[in-house]
């Protein structure tokens, strides 16, 4: 793997950079807004800084993040999602300016019923780049061709507080293959808990690992027999084999915490162990 980043206590590499968007406000973790602020800025002054993306909130929360930011000086990456669908663009676009943050992503949800040609005239207006959250119906593939080489990108929802909110590795595999044929890039957000498939003790929710996307990514064809794969030793050593470019079929991941998948790469021997 090529190595992009020399830190206080090892290296980042590029196969990882901008892996983890830090979406640390939403379930399960639901930081406070000032408190996840916070933790970003720290997060920026790690040896790790490189695997962390933008802060990720929802649009209703901008008018807090205003107060939260006040006359901060260096910029926050900033990803905004759109729970409402495009209808809340403008309100968006409105207040970004505004604030002292660099904004990174837009992820907009698709509301029932939208189909792809309105989907694609009512985000035209974005200025920053876009995820198209895509549907669980048959609109998923349609929505897909309609977005290759217009520069937006897909974002997949992988689980959630119940357990039909989770694909199975049928249906994941399938809208990793149609994303990948139709070269656009997608993000993934919800469920993706730990780096590798697992069933959550808790709850006993069949859980994706990002670690398992990624190799998906890489090798569609066998996308739902990696999507399956637990052995870490067998994941990892696939994992050492990818090239960097596989990250612009998959982009990043939404996860609550950034120290869960920096440990639990580090324990798999893809990343150097260090404070985090």
């Amino acid at each position: 793997m090529d190595l992009v980043r020399t830190g206080a206590v090892g290296v980042i590499p590029a196969l990882f950079t901008g892996l983890c968007d830090d979406a640390a406000v939403f379930p399960p973790g639901l930081s406070p807004l000032p408190d996840a602020v916070a933790a970003h800025d720290e997060y920026s002054a790690a040896w790790y800084t490189d695997l962390v993306g933008p802060l990720v909130v929802a649009a209703p929360a901008l008018d807090e993040l205003a107060g939260v930011l006040g006359a901060r000086e260096t910029p926050l990456p900033l990803a905004v999602t759109l729970p409402g669908g495009p209808a809340q663009l403008p309100g968006v676009l409105a207040a970004v300016p505004r604030l002292p943050v660099d904004l990174q992503a837009l992820e907009i949800a698709v509301p029932d019923g939208m189909g792809p040609d309105e989907v694609l005239r009512a985000v035209s207006a974005a200025t920053a780049p876009v995820y198209v959250e895509i549907p669980r119906d048959d609109r998923r593939e349609p929505l897909l061709r309609a977005l290759a080489g217009t520069g937006h990108r897909a974002k997949f929802r992988t689980g959630g507080v119940r357990a039909e909110l989770y694909p199975d590795e049928a249906e994941l595999a399938a809208a990793i293959r149609a994303a990948v044929a139709a070269g656009v890039p997608f993000k993934a957000t919800a469920g993706l808990h730990h780096a590798l498939r697992n069933t959550d003790p808790d709850t006993g929710f069949e859980q994706h690992g990002f670690l398992n996307l990624l190799l998906a990514a890489a090798d569609p064809d066998r996308a739902e027999a990696l999507l399956t794969e637990r052995d870490g030793p067998a994941v990892a050593a696939l994992v050492r084999d990818l090239p960097a470019g596989v990250r612009a079929r998959f982009t990043s991941f939404g996860t609550c915490s950034i120290t869960d998948p920096l440990t639990e790469l580090a324990e798999l021997g893809l990343l150097p162990r260090g404070e985090a």
